[in-house]
């Protein structure tokens, strides 16, 4: 995945996700998608999603920074605007009970994409891989990917491979039309003699995965 340069030099992807209390859940989300426009334009949101599937009471959102300088600046900047600390965060961090972050690339043989229409729902696959990182299931899980890609029935979004967090940890971004049109072509796929044949392939060096349906927030420009 990255064994040679990677894409767009020293461009990477912040993944956040916060763990909201139960009681909260509904509150954060009304409260984001009010307030969440004051935020300073000073970094790129690719995406805004809460999980419906596979875990619940997350938020996930995706930054997009030019290098560790712009994230140190943009940080620097939100830490002191008094509108975005008194308005917004001041008021969410009591709803939280835990967050997380990530630092990671997209894969050199991957863009970042964009649905076909507005109105799905994305799916977030996270895949523990083996030690030992691209060297050694680089090619067999790109294989994988693209046996999914080509049955046709989903929509490739992006795939990050995780630099600062649990390393060899790779995230793929699916988007669908709805969770049953997602279902359709899951079983269609296991059918496929090329899907099954990618994913023995690639199993060999799996150690967990994980698979989220994330559904988009109104703030999210990924939708």
């Amino acid at each position: 995945l990255a064994t040679g340069p990677r894409q767009n030099n020293g461009v990477f992807y912040e993944i956040r996700t916060y763990d909201i209390k139960p009681a909260k859940m509904t509150e954060f989300l009304e409260l984001t998608n009010k307030h969440f426009q004051i935020c300073p334009a000073r970094s790129e949101l690719v995406g805004f999603w809460y999980t419906e599937l596979g875990a619940l009471n997350k938020v996930l959102h995706i930054w997009k920074y030019d290098n560790f300088a712009h994230r140190t600046a943009v940080r620097h900047a939100l830490a002191n605007d008094k509108d975005w600390q008194g308005k917004f965060i001041s008021v969410i961090r009591p709803m939280m009970e835990k967050q997380h972050n990530e630092v990671a690339y997209l894969v050199p043989w991957c863009q970042l994409g964009k649905p076909p229409k507005e109105g799905g729902v994305y799916e977030w696959v996270t895949f523990q891989m083996k030690p030992g990182g691209p060297a050694l299931w680089g090619e067999a899980f790109r294989a994988a990917i693209n046996a999914h890609i080509n049955t046709g029935y989903t929509r490739l979004i992006g795939v990050f491979h995780t630099e600062y967090g649990l390393l060899n940890t790779v995230h793929v971004l699916w988007w669908n039309e709805s969770p049953d049109h997602r279902a359709a072509g899951r079983h269609s796929a296991h059918e496929d003699a090329r899907v099954v044949a990618a994913v023995r392939d690639s199993v060999r060096f799996l150690e967990s995965q994980q698979n989220v349906l994330l559904i988009p927030m109104q703030c999210s420009p990924l939708k």
